[in-house]
This record gives structure tokens, C-alpha cells and sequence, in this order.
């Protein structure tokens, strides 16, 4: 039975000596020699080693972007949730103050500042999302959170579906 197993877990020319493993070369880095900023001017020992930012085109290459984390990813789904619900909110109650509000200001006003609210949750989350792509992650979710807190749709909270 042992040699059925060990058939199973090997191939035809397994034992054979004449397969060669490769060998893992070492990876060479380039040398990159010190940049001085425009105008300055390398003195003393050593100073014909340093370059010029002009000498070298690719002085500074951009960092690539890593994708987002579960937490993170489930973090900004379930905020990006509650901006949806607050558009939501916004138009439900924006539409239900209209009869209301047009008693002190004009229609024209009174549309624009309901399409003002009504697409500040998205803003906002475009914005936060667009602005801290290079930073932290805890940048990004108090820039989201901030949004919550300031955006609330208070038309919809105080006066609900039905209203008062």
C-alpha cells in the first residue's frame, strides 16, 4: 500500500540527477547618486559624484496606489450607504418644507439650495475620496465621518415622512 502512495506523489524522472535547480541570482539595485536642488553647487571631497536634477530625468518617481484593505473597503461601503440614504432624506424632506419655505424666500432660491443639499453627499464623498488617495487610511475615514456628522438631512430628521 506505501508504494501505491508514493506513486501518487511523485512523477517519471523525479530521482533523476540530471534536472538542475535554478539558482536564485541576487538582484542588483541600481545606485542612485545624491541630487542637489537647482542652484547649488556640490563642494569638497566627493562632490563630482553628486548629479544635477537636470542630469537625471527620472529623479522622483510617483508611489503606486495599494488597494484598499477589507476593513477599509467595508468602512467606505457601509459610509457611502449612509451618504445615499442622506440624498434620500434630503430630497424626502427638502420637498416636504417647500410649501412652507416658499413664504420666505423665492421658488428660484429655494431649488437651488435643495439641489445644493441634495448633491452635498456625493460631493463630499468624491471629494474625500479624490483627496486623500495618497494619505493614511484613518485620514480618509475621518474625512468620510466628518461628512456624516455635517450632512445630516435635518428637514427629513425633524420633521420625518409624515411630519408634523
Amino acid at each position: 500500500m506505501t508504494s501505491d502512495a508514493d506513486d501518487a506523489l511523485s512523477w517519471d524522472g523525479d530521482d533523476d540527477g540530471t534536472v538542475q535547480k535554478p539558482v536564485a541570482k541576487p538582484v542588483e539595485k541600481p545606485v542612485q547618486k545624491p541630487v542637489l536642488p537647482h542652484g547649488w553647487n556640490a563642494v569638497g571631497k566627493d562632490s563630482e559624484s553628486v548629479g544635477r536634477p537636470e542630469d537625471d530625468i527620472a529623479v522622483a518617481e510617483p508611489a503606486e496606489l495599494r488597494p484598499l484593505s477589507t476593513p477599509m473597503l467595508l468602512i467606505v461601503g457601509i459610509i457611502g450607504g449612509v451618504y445615499l440614504l442622506y440624498t434620500v432624506g434630503w430630497i424626502v424632506g427638502g420637498l416636504k418644507l417647500q410649501g412652507s419655505a416658499l413664504f420666505l424666500i423665492p421658488g428660484v432660491m429655494y431649488q437651488v439650495a435643495l439641489w445644493a443639499a441634495v448633491l452635498a453627499p456625493a460631493l463630499w464623498f468624491v471629494a474625500v475620496w479624490l483627496l486623500t488617495r495618497r494619505s493614511a487610511g484613518w485620514i480618509r475615514v475621518l474625512g468620510l465621518l466628518a461628512g456624516a456628522v455635517l450632512l445630516v438631512p435635518w428637514p427629513f430628521v425633524m420633521t420625518g415622512v409624515v411630519g408634523s
